[in-house]
Formats: C-alpha cells, sequence, structure tokens
C-alpha cells in the first residue's frame, strides 16, 4: 500500500529510511485526543515512549516515537529543545550560510515561543518548496496550535522554523 500524499506535495526520490518515517508520520494522521487533555491511547503511548504519563503536551513524545519506529536513533525525549543537539542541527534561522534548500523529508523542525524562552513545538517537514513548508506534527489543531488535540499535516512558512534537526542517516 502506498502512503497517503499530502495535498500540493511532490513526489521528490526519498531514501528507504526518508519513505519508512513518512509511511510512519502518514500513518498516524488523524490521531486525536480522547478527552482533549491530553490522553487517549495512541497519545498515552507516544508518551510513554518518552516516560511520560498521560497529561503531559506530546509534540517531542510523537517526533521520539515516529523516529523509533522508523528504527531512527533518537533522544528519546519529550522536551523539544533536547531534539536539536549540537551536530544534529542543519538549520537555524540565525544562521544565513546554511540555506533552507537542504531541508528533507523527515528533517525535524523546531518553533520558537518568545513567552517560554525556547523552542516549545515540534514536528517534521514533509515538503518543501518556495517559502512553504508541509509538515506532520503532533499535539497541534488546525490553527497551528502548540497544545492541540491531535496529529495533523500543515503548511507553514519557512520562516516561522527557528530550528531543523536531521535524524535520518544519508544512504
Amino acid at each position: 500500500m502506498q502512503p497517503k500524499q499530502l495535498p500540493g506535495q511532490a513526489s521528490p526520490s526519498l531514501t528507504s529510511k526518508q519513505q519508512q518515517l513518512e509511511s510512519i508520520c502518514l500513518a498516524e494522521l488523524g490521531v486525536r485526543e480522547h478527552t482533549g487533555k491530553n490522553d487517549g491511547s495512541r497519545v498515552e503511548e507516544y508518551l510513554r515512549y518518552t516516560g511520560l504519563a498521560k497529561g503531559q503536551p506530546w509534540c517531542a513524545s510523537f517526533v521520539c516515537w515516529c523516529l523509533a519506529k522508523a528504527g531512527i536513533p533518537n533522544p528519546r525525549s519529550a522536551w523539544c529543545p533536547s531534539l536539536f543537539q549540537q551536530g544534529k542541527i542543519i538549520y537555524s534561522s540565525s544562521d544565513i550560510n546554511k540555506p533552507a534548500a537542504r531541508l528533507q523529508s523527515g528533517d525535524v523542525f523546531g518553533l520558537w515561543f518568545p513567552d517560554k524562552k525556547r523552542i516549545a513545538h515540534v514536528g517534521f517537514i514533509s515538503s518543501f518548496k518556495g517559502k512553504w513548508v508541509q509538515t506532520i506534527e503532533g499535539n497541534t489543531n488546525l490553527a497551528g496550535s502548540r497544545e492541540g488535540d491531535g496529529v495533523y499535516a500543515k503548511r507553514r512558512l519557512f520562516s516561522t522554523l527557528y530550528k531543523v534537526a536531521r535524524y535520518v542517516p544519508d544512504e
């Protein structure tokens, strides 16, 4: 069975590990919290992977769980900043020497929240074209909140990305 293709997504040639991760992420689209309080069987599975119980924010847990399902080493952490370790970062909004053209399917993006003074929401890049990034992310909603109710495909402006990390190994 071919994975679902996101609206407006090109069909780039992906490595087998990128394809595997993309398939895992796409299969999670539509997962929703049971009561809107960071709960539900699948959400709690993501949280358990990172050592947390229901009720906690879960975007980073979702990312780490998906990476693990694809057999990709990850920090196994629910703390968003932990996904942007030195050596993994391939793009930072403050570094003009790292062009956005290097972004690939499976890269992990982070959004900066001034009120938190840190990266406080993460997800996966699915595709990138022009100034738009197609993403798959957990604990968001139709409005793109960091405290949402499920796993959604989103379209975000590239300029909103604070950092991008690469976990999918080159083949």
